[in-house]
Parts: C-alpha cells; sequence; structure tokens
C-alpha cells in the first residue's frame, strides 16, 4: 500500500513540475492497450518460439517518444510456457507471445485447453504501467489414436439367431476433436459371417450359425483414426478382440395337449406322431400298436383323422387307477403299409391320470374363517373345505385327533359339522387343521364362537348363613351373595333380586347383591330367623336366565329391656312383735329380654338394718326385733328397693311400712303397674310370630317349566322336487316347527341330522328354511332322504325329527363337451372343394333333447363348412395359402333344450395351408439409393437389401447376387442381402444394382 503511495506522489510532482516548466507542450495520452481483452489462437504441441497468431492487433500506441514500453505476463502461465515480447513499428509497440523454449513443457489441448494471461505494459523511463488480458485457444493437432475400452468382448449366440441381429457392440474412445477425433471401425480380416457397423460399433450377423460347423469365432476390430485418413496417410489404429461362442439350440419345444378329466367322458391320454421317410405306400401308416403295458386291455390307439400321422390313446373303459394312481407305462410299435410291411421300434409312453398332471391337490383358501352360534345343534354345519384339482380318491381329514371330540368332517365332501354343544368359553375362537389325506395340502379353519345366552349365573355357594343383632340400624350390611355367569356381555352381567312372597325386612343391591336390613330388628317382636330366596338374573336374550340360592339370616338377641316392677309404693302394716325371718311381703319384677336374671336389693331406708330383701326371690323379711332398741322407738319405715338384670336397673320403688302394736297379721297394699299382662300380650304376638309359616318361595319360573317338545308343522311335506340347477345359497322350503313352551324351552333351532349325502343341503338353525349348500348334479345322484330334526333350547333338551324326501329334476346345466380343448389340421392349399379335412366330436351329459347336439361354424370365413350332425368339417371354395395361411375356426356345439336357454360350447379348429411354390419374390422397396464417405472401410455394410416371398418353406428362400457390382468395389451377400464396399471408394459416382 505504502509503494501504491510513494509512486502516486511522484507522479503528482512530475506532473507539477512539467506544468510550471513548460506550459506550451502539449500533454500526452495515457498509457493503455488497444483492448482490454484479446483472443488469441495457437496449436498443440508447437515448438518453441512459435507465436501466438490473434486477428487483432494487440498493444499500445506511443503518444510520448520517450516512452520505451517492455511487456511481461504477470500471472495466467502458472506452467511458465509463454513469454511476451515488444515489437514496435512506427508510433506502435506491438504485443507478441511466444512460447518458450528449452526444457519448458510443451501445450497439450487434451490437459488443458485455454489460458487467460494478464499482461502488463511499463514505461522503462517512468513509472506509467497498463494492463490488458489475453485469452489463448489451443488448437487441437490429431494426435492421439482411438482407444478400445475394454479391449476384448465375448458374447455367445444360440445357432438360430437371425441373420441382422445385433449380436454386440465395440467401444472406442479417441480424446481429440472435430474430425481428428473421429475414427472407423471395420475387422482386421474380412468375414461374410459379421459386420461392424463403422461409427456405431455395432456388430451384425450377416450369415447363418451352424454349431455343428463352427462353435466359435475369434474376431479382431480395429479402430482406425479418420483425421490421418483423410490427408493420405494409414491412419494411427487401435485393435480390440471379439470372441462370438455359437449355442445349440433347443428348437422344437414338445406339444402336450392336456384337458380337464372330468369334461371329457372320453379323454385323450397322449398324442403320438409316426413318421415314415418312404413314398407312397411303404410311407403309409397301417396301424399304431399297445404291444406292451395294458394287461388288462384298457387303451386303445386312435387315427386323429382319416389319413392323418397323429394318433391318440385313449381309454377303452373305465381305466382302474386305484390299483396303478401314477399312471401306467405304455409300450407302442407303428407298422407301414408296405409289403412286406416294417414294423417301427418300440415307444415307452407314460399314461396318468388327467387330473394328476395338474399337480399335488391345493385348498382353495389359505385359512376359512366361519362364525358358529353357541345355540349350534349337533351336526349343524360350520364350514366346507375344498382342495383343487379334485382327484377321484381324494379325502379330507383332520390333523389333530383332538379336535375330532367337537366336531365331524367328512372325508369325500370336506363338511365340518359339529359333534357335541359348542362353547364360547374358554376361549371364543377355535381353530382347526384340514389336511388331505395323503397330507400333500394343508388349511386352516378359524371358528368365531358366537356367545349366547346358554349359560345360567352360578351362584358361590348353594346356601349362606349369617346373624345380625337386633336394634342394629337400618342399612346394616349382613352378608354379600356373589354368582357369575359364563357368557359374555349382557348375556353375562348378573343382576340380584329377593323373591320372598312376604315382605321381610332385608333389601338387596341389584348389581352388587349386598343384602341390607330395611327396618330395625327386635329379637322379642319380630322373627328371630329369616329364609330368604335370593335370585340371581342375567340380562340375556332373547331370554334371561335365572337361578336362586337360600339366605337364612338369624337375629341375635340383645339385652336392650330394664326390668320393670309389678306393683309399686306399697304400704304395708307390722305388728310390732312381729317374729325375726319371719316375711313382711314379696317384691317381683319383670325383664322382656329373654332369660335375664332379675335381683333385688334394698337401696335405701334401711339404715337400722331393721330388713332383708332376697337378691333373688325379693322375698322381704324381717331382719332384726321391731320391739327393742332404737326400732321400738320407729313406727314408720320408707324403704326404696330396685331391681337390675345386671346391666339395667329399674326405677326405684318405695314400700312404707308401719309398726302397730296391735297383733294382726302383715297387711301389704301396693299400685298394680300392668306390666305381668303387658308382657304377657307382647310374648303372645312374638309367639305367633315365630310360629307363623313362610309360603312356598320356591322360584316360580315359568321359563323353568317344560312339559312340551317341539312339533313339526301337519303341513311338513314327505317328498319335495328341486330343479339341479339351483344356485347355492337358494332357498327350497320352508320346515316350520312349534313348541307350546315359553322361554328357552319354546326357543327352536333345526339341523339336518342324517341323509344330506354330498354335503348339498343345510337347513337355517333358527328359521327352518332348507337351502342349496353345494352344487347339485342329478347325473351324480338323482335323490336325497334327509333326516330333518328340532330340538328347543331347554334343559334338558326335547327334540323332534321327521324324514324329508328330496328328488332332483333335470335341468339343462351341462353345456356339450369337446372331447378335445383344440384341434388342428394342416391341408394343402390346392384341396379340391368338398373335401372332408377333420371331424370334430362332443357329449352332453344332459338327458333327452338337453343332450342332443348341433354343430355349426361362428361366422369368420364361408370357406369351410360343418355337418351339423356329424361335426365333420370340409372345403367349399378354393384356397390360397398367399391370401389367408391360417384359418382359425371356431366350431360351437349346441343342445337343443325346448323349454330352457339353450347351452353352447366352442371350441378353436385351426387349419393351416400348406404352401405351393407360385410366387417370385420381390424388393422393398423396389430401388434403393444411400450416400456413403468415401473413405469407409473396405467391408463396411453400406446397406441391407431385403426381398420377400410370399411362398413358405424352401420356396420362401431368397438369395441375393448383383447383376453389375460396380467396377468390383461392391459385393452383397446372398443369404442377408448385406451389401458393402470391398474397394477403396473415389469420388467418382458408382451405385448398387441388384435384384433378387
Amino acid at each position: 500500500m505504502g509503494k501504491h503511495l510513494v509512486m502516486l506522489l511522484m507522479l503528482l510532482l512530475q506532473l507539477l513540475c512539467g506544468c510550471a516548466g513548460n506550459q506550451r507542450m502539449p500533454r500526452a495520452a495515457p498509457m493503455q492497450f488497444t483492448q482490454p481483452v484479446y483472443n488469441a489462437t495457437i496449436y498443440e504441441n508447437s515448438a518453441a518460439k512459435t507465436y501466438l497468431e490473434s486477428h487483432t492487433k494487440m498493444g499500445i500506441y506511443i503518444s510520448d517518444p520517450a516512452w520505451e514500453v517492455r511487456y511481461k505476463i504477470i500471472s495466467g502461465d502458472n506452467e511458465n510456457l509463454f513469454k511476451a515480447e515488444d515489437y514496435l513499428v512506427g508510433d506502435f509497440s506491438f504485443l507478441r507471445i511466444r512460447t518458450k523454449g528449452g526444457s519448458t513443457a510443451i501445450l497439450n489441448r487434451e490437459v488443458k485447453d485455454h489460458y487467460m494471461l494478464t499482461v502488463k505494459a511499463s514505461d522503462r523511463n517512468t513509472n506509467l504501467e497498463s494492463r490488458t488480458r489475453v485469452k489463448v485457444q489451443v488448437l487441437d493437432t490429431n494426435d492421439l489414436r482411438p482407444l478400445f475400452s475394454p479391449t476384448s468382448y465375448s458374447v455367445s449366440l444360440p445357432e438360430n439367431t437371425a441373420i441382422r441381429a445385433s449380436v454386440a457392440k465395440v467401444t472406442a474412445t479417441d480424446a481429440d476433436i472435430g474430425t481428428n477425433g473421429e475414427y472407423y471401425y471395420s475387422f482386421r480380416e474380412w468375414t461374410d459371417m459379421f459386420a461392424v457397423h463403422p461409427t456405431s460399433g455395432v456388430v451384425t450377423l450377416t450369415g447363418k450359425l451352424d454349431f455343428s460347423e463352427t462353435r466359435l469365432y475369434e474376431l479382431e476390430i480395429l479402430a482406425v483414426d479418420r483425421g490421418m485418413k483423410l490427408y493420405g496417410s494409414s491412419g494411427f489404429s487401435s485393435m480390440a478382440k471379439l470372441t462370438v461362442r455359437v449355442e445349440q439350440a433347443n428348437e422344437h419345444a414338445p406339444v402336450n395337449q392336456r384337458r380337464r378329466a372330468d369334461a371329457d367322458p372320453d379323454p385323450t391320454y397322449v398324442i403320438v406322431t409316426v413318421e415314415d421317410g418312404d413314398h407312397g405306400p411303404n410311407g403309409e401308416i397301417a396301424s399304431l400298436s399297445i404291444v406292451a403295458g395294458d394287461p388288462l386291455q384298457q387303451f386303445k390307439a386312435v387315427r386323429s383323422s382319416p389319413g392323418s400321422k397323429e394318433y391318440r390313446i385313449k381309454a377303452v373303459k373305465d381305466v382302474d387307477w386305484d390299483s396303478q394312481p401314477f399312471g401306467y407305462n405304455l409300450t407302442l410299435q407303428a407298422k407301414d403299409k408296405g409289403s412286406p410291411p416294417q414294423f417301427s421300434a418300440v415307444k415307452l409312453v407314460h399314461v396318468t391320470p388327467a387330473l394328476l398332471k395338474a399337480g399335488p391337490p391345493v385348498f382353495e383358501k389359505a385359512i376359512y374363517r366361519v362364525s358358529l352360534s353357541e345355540f349350534a345343534p349337533l351336526n349343524t354345519p360350520v364350514a366346507m373345505v375344498t382342495a383343487v384339482p379334485k382327484y377321484p380318491q381324494q379325502k379330507y381329514a383332520f390333523k389333530h385327533k383332538s379336535d375330532q371330540n367337537r366336531f365331524t368332517i367328512n372325508s369325500n365332501t370336506g363338511l365340518i359339522s359339529t359333534a357335541g354343544p359348542i362353547s364360547a368359553d374358554p376361549s371364543p375362537q377355535i381353530e382347526l387343521d384340514v389336511i388331505t389325506a395323503d397330507s400333500k395340502a394343508e388349511t386352516k379353519v378359524i371358528i368365531d364362537v358366537t356367545d349366547v345366552n346358554n349359560n345360567a349365573p352360578e351362584f358361590q355357594q348353594t346356601s349362606y348363613q349369617a346373624t345380625i343383632d337386633e336394634n342394629a340400624p337400618a342399612g346394616t350390611s349382613v352378608v354379600t351373595v356373589t354368582a357369575t355367569d359364563r357368557d359374555r356381555g349382557e348375556n353375562g352381567y348378573v343382576t340380584y333380586s329377593i323373591t320372598n312372597m312376604s315382605p321381610q325386612p332385608f333389601v338387596i343391591d341389584y348389581f352388587t347383591g349386598v343384602i341390607t336390613t330395611s327396618e330395625v330388628l327386635d329379637y322379642e317382636l319380630m322373627p328371630r330367623i329369616y329364609n330368604l330366596k335370593v335370585r340371581a338374573s342375567d340380562l340375556g336374550s332373547p331370554f334371561r336366565r335365572e337361578v336362586e340360592a337360600s339366605v337364612t339370616i338369624t337375629l341375635n338377641n340383645l339385652n336392650d329391656n330394664k326390668p320393670l316392677f309389678e306393683s309399686v309404693d306399697c304400704e304395708v302394716t307390722v305388728p310390732r312383735d312381729h317374729g325375726v325371718g319371719e316375711q313382711i311381703a314379696t317384691v317381683s319384677a319383670i325383664d322382656a329380654d329373654e332369660l335375664q336374671l332379675v335381683r333385688y336389693r334394698i337401696k335405701a331406708g334401711n339404715d337400722l338394718d331393721l330388713f332383708e330383701l332376697n337378691p333373688n326371690s325379693g322375698v322381704l323379711s324381717l331382719k332384726q326385733t321391731l320391739s327393742e332398741g332404737e326400732a321400738a322407738k320407729v313406727s314408720l319405715h320408707s324403704l326404696q328397693m330396685v331391681a337390675t338384670d345386671g346391666e339395667y336397673e329399674t326405677r326405684p320403688t318405695f314400700m312404707n311400712i308401719t309398726v302397730i302394736m296391735a297383733r294382726k297379721p302383715v297387711q301389704l297394699k301396693c299400685v298394680e303397674t300392668g306390666v305381668a299382662s303387658m308382657l304377657a300380650e307382647k310374648l303372645l304376638h312374638g309367639s305367633k310370630i315365630h310360629t307363623q309359616t313362610e309360603p312356598d318361595d320356591n322360584l316360580m319360573d315359568l321359563h323353568s317349566v317344560k312339559p312340551y317338545a317341539p312339533q313339526f308343522a301337519e303341513a311338513f311335506p314327505n317328498v319335495i322336487e328341486v330343479k339341479e340347477d339351483l344356485p347355492v345359497g337358494a332357498r327350497i322350503v320352508h320346515l316350520s316347527a312349534t313348541d307350546s313352551d315359553s322361554g328357552f324351552n319354546g326357543k327352536l333351532v333345526y339341523v339336518i341330522s342324517g341323509g344330506n349325502t354330498g354335503s348339498h343341503f343345510v337347513v337355517d338353525m333358527e328359521t327352518g328354511w332348507l337351502q342349496v349348500y353345494s352344487p347339485l348334479d342329478r347325473e351324480t345322484a338323482n335323490s336325497y332322504t334327509l333326516n330333518v330334526t328340532v330340538y328347543d333350547l331347554g334343559i334338558p333338551q326335547k327334540s323332534s325329527s321327521r324324514l324329508l324326501g328330496v328328488k332332483i329334476r333335470n335341468a339343462n346345466d351341462n353345456s356339450p363337451q369337446f372331447l378335445q380343448e383344440s384341434y388342428s389340421v394342416q391341408i394343402s392349399e390346392g384341396t379340391p372343394v368338398g373335401t372332408e379335412i377333420i371331424q370334430v366330436d362332443s357329449s352332453d351329459k344332459d338327458q333327452g333333447k338337453n343332450g342332443i347336439v348341433k354343430y355349426s361354424i361362428l361366422g369368420g370365413t364361408d370357406d369351410f363348412a360343418i355337418d351339423e350332425d356329424t361335426g365333420v368339417v370340409s372345403v367349399t371354395k378354393p384356397l390360397d395359402r398367399e391370401l389367408h395361411p391360417v384359418y382359425v375356426l371356431k366350431i360351437a356345439a349346441r343342445d337343443q333344450a325346448a323349454d330352457e336357454p339353450q347351452l353352447v360350447s366352442t371350441v378353436p379348429l385351426r387349419i393351416t395351408l400348406e404352401d405351393v411354390n407360385d410366387n417370385p419374390p420381390k424388393f422393398v422397396p423396389p430401388n434403393y439409393r444411400v450416400k456413403v464417405r468415401e473413405d469407409l472401410p473396405v467391408g463396411t455394410v453400406i446397406m441391407w437389401l431385403e426381398a420377400h416371398d410370399p411362398d413358405v418353406g424352401p420356396s420362401s428362400q431368397v438369395r441375393y447376387s448383383l447383376m453389375d457390382n460396380g467396377d468390383g468395389h461392391f459385393e452383397v451377400d446372398k443369404l442377408s442381402g448385406a451389401c458393402g464396399s470391398c474397394r477403396t471408394l473415389t469420388t467418382r459416382p458408382n451405385k448398387c444394382s441388384t435384384d433378387g
């Protein structure tokens, strides 16, 4: 910073001095470059002292003759490649930049393709300076060859790879740019089997591969620099290796036509084609015989169509698959019509049941999930499991034998039914594992048991005992009764009540079962033992279930009454000479409490201890003489007496004793309290209460009385008819029953308890509707006898059963079934009109008109016709393979049902026309025009010729050749039509003429 300030001060000083000394000199223009930025170029790899080229004059105008301008590169040249020089011409100092010599590195565009140099110009005599920037663009030279990455390639091709198919792609790169970076691909040595695109590197197959002739091709591919070739040099090149391995192709896949055995009464088990290379009668097949492997003669070989070389192995009768479940090994031998006839080598074929070909059985569902009510009676259908395909001997079973305790399974149909009562306790879910008898398939059945009110509450005890003290306040808890119900939800919610007919001084909590007093109890006035009937009820539906328990409550007696005197305020006269120990009077007190002992005493007034009161009997007697001592002086004694039961004491009663001189007997006069009579009435009332009998408080549940069994209605049918085409789930008849009982005793459930062979029917458990459970088939079974049972839900259950005959009426439920899933035939396009070419056949399991079949062709062509009765197909018009090589006819077989919709089945018939060589090949397009570079490598494919012959087979094979090869510059591959160069091209026009 300081250095710049010093320079600035010196410059200002020089200017001031100049102005003062020479006012007349013109002021020089400042030093500056003609442009702030210059563009220049130089080729990479340039020799030392090579100058940059610029289309713009680079430098500074010299406005002061005293200037001596020098240039210096001050930045942008980190590699020290360039040097700046000045060159003065007139008043202009040219800036010239050149490459340095010596050991300095050379320019390489591929490393760095441009530089931004900062050049400073300065005057040697002054401190003037200026700066500019020079953008140097490094130009490319063709100094690099193309390089392959990778350098080796390997592919495997099946021998049936199509000609013109792209089989590989090689890749090379050239770091140069423009034409210097362009290159051509070519084979090092010419080959007629492959061609490589000169610019894309895609390798194309041009010849027919043959595994038996050549299994390995090792090719060398060149990448030649085009930039050098443009200037007459052979160019830089690199080489890569391409290895092509030929694989043997599996060109002929076996054809195995299969069909379902249950849809074909006469199935074809094996199709055999017999070939004979001879001509005439010697090449015609007389027969195909089964010479071994069929001891029961159950099979035959049938020609597919007249004159056909194809034979079908069919069954003569029902095949004994039980003894040979995995099939038969048949030995076949063919004979021709030659003289003498020739026999073929024996051929072994394996015949299996049609279903066995479909693979092992698999259940339709991995998991079956169903719901089942706890009310379900014995034999209620739960679920039907099905494994497909359905083999003739297929059986079903439970995987675990313990499942047989609650359920049964029909081994033939897979129907699972109940074998006993079903409960949601302890778990509302039941899992069953079902397998096929051979254990090859397995499924799981999950049963969600629906809780119903099938359990009554249960008390923890059948009877309860409790005691309570009299006088306990109302609301005192006495005892808690508890009942539980195994049902769930409201069906298991328990409430309580007291069901005694007579009022009781107790109440019970509706929800908790706590029994409390409703009033104060009195041992003396109320019953001392209470026998309660407590009822536990659930809240279930459609009816409640109830149970009772007895509760005995004993009342404890308490000492809650004071003794009461029978008489009070007594006045007694006693002679003075009354003898000591003699009785004067008797006091009596009564205690209402039972078994309470009353004791007496003199509380006051006996200060002279003249009197004695027996504490037990209440007898008052004279203890000392009244005529001596102090006693003789007193004539009136007032005694205060009380009675006590040990806890309570009576009010004191007074007895006034007057001593008289006269000899008279003791006289007693008292006031009667009436306590005795009152207590007698009370005891009499209590005695009546205790001896009163309780009304019969047994549970009066009308629902528990079940004198009646369920009965089917009088209109119950003996026999019904059902059409075999009724869909699954369709209602058939309502089997109603009644029960005069009420509650659960009159609640009914229905079930088929027997005769349901094939598991085709089900009766709705609650409504009694008979329904179709699985598809009916009159051709399998035309009648059933069902045992229908109705149960009530009382305990114990009562039931009633009736037999119901079911006849299955025929319906047009079977469409005609062709004996093959498809038909095919090959005929010559020259086949005469009227020729019979094939016969189709079908069958219908229905009866009468429902089983009669008529044939027709459904649209598409009128070149063929079919006999509606026999199914024979014949030619009706001349045929032309080139216009219509293949016919796919839809053959319909329709039954002749009159009262029901007719059923139709269709089968495809493929008719293939064999070719006759009657067409020449044609080019597509008819003319070709192409432009090519004259420096293309020799052997490059410049176009593909394509010609088509509408014929087929050998007649359609096209060979290419050049009628004019353009002075030997071109050639064409005879098989692929690849037209390529065979000599170096010149700019003189040439054209490739081709003709099929």
